[in-house]
C-alpha cells in the first residue's frame, strides 16, 4: 500500500509540473559548454563517476538543475559560480546540446545487477520502496513532461552520492524531494549500490 501511494504521488506531480521547455540553440550551447567540459566531457560524459554524465538527459530537466545551483536552491561549490553567470538562454542552449548527445552506457556490477534490477523494476514492497521505473521508465529514459531525469547510463557512484543526499534531506531543491527522501532512506548502502549499478548498465 505504501509503495502506491509513493506511485500515486509521482503522477500527480507529474500532472503539476510547470517546468519551462522553451527551445535552445544546440549550436550555441556547444560553444558555451567549453567551460563544462572539464567536469562533463566534451561530449556530456564525464571522466570522474563522482560527476554526472549530462549526455541524453532531457532539456527541462538540465536548464531547471541550473537554474536551482544560480539561484542557491540546489547547493553546490563547484556547480553555484559556473551557473552563477548564465542567462536563461544560455541554460536552454546548454540543455539542447548536451540533449542532443548520446550517453557512453557503463557496465553493471555483475554481483549486484540481478538484486539491482529486482529493485528498478519492482522496488522493495516490504519496505514501501517503489520501484525506480515509475518514474524514470523501465529503460531508464526518465519523463520529460513531469521533468523526471534520465538515468541510464548515469554513473554508478553518482546516482549513490544523489540517494545519499536525498535520504540526509540535502536534495531538498524541488517536489521530487518528496518522494526520493522516504525511498532512498528506506534502503541499505547495498540495495542503493545494487540499483546504482543495474542503472549505471542500462541503455
Amino acid at each position: 500500500m505504501k509503495t502506491r501511494s509513493v506511485v500515486t504521488m509521482a503522477f500527480l506531480l507529474s500532472l503539476t509540473a510547470g517546468v519551462s521547455q522553451a527551445g535552445g540553440d544546440a549550436e550555441a550551447g556547444k560553444a558555451r559548454s567549453a567551460a563544462c567540459a572539464g567536469c562533463h566531457g566534451v561530449d556530456g560524459n564525464s571522466v570522474n563517476p563522482e560527476w554526472p554524465n549530462l549526455a541524453g538527459q532531457h532539456p527541462g530537466y538540465i536548464a531547471q538543475q541550473l537554474s536551482y545551483f544560480e539561484d542557491g536552491t540546489r547547493e553546490n561549490t563547484t556547480m553555484a559560480p559556473m551557473a552563477q553567470g548564465l542567462s536563461q538562454q544560455d541554460r536552454d542552449n546548454l540543455a539542447a546540446y548536451y540533449a542532443g548527445q548520446k550517453v557512453k552506457t557503463g557496465t553493471a556490477d555483475p554481483e549486484l545487477v540481478e538484486q539491482g534490477k529486482g529493485i528498478y523494476r519492482g522496488g522493495i514492497a516490504s519496505k514501501g520502496v517503489a520501484a525506480c521505473m515509475a518514474c524514470h521508465g523501465p529503460a531508464g529514459k526518465g519523463n520529460p513532461g513531469a521533468n523526471y531525469p534520465a538515468l541510464g547510463g548515469q554513473h554508478a557512484a553518482y546516482i549513490v552520492g544523489q540517494m545519499k543526499g536525498f535520504a540526509a534531506g540535502n536534495r531538498k531543491n524541488e517536489a521530487a524531494i518528496k518522494i526520493m527522501k522516504p525511498i532512498a532512506e528506506r534502503m541499505t548502502d547495498e540495495e542503493t549500490r545494487a540499483v546504482a549499478t543495474y542503472i549505471q548498465g542500462l541503455f
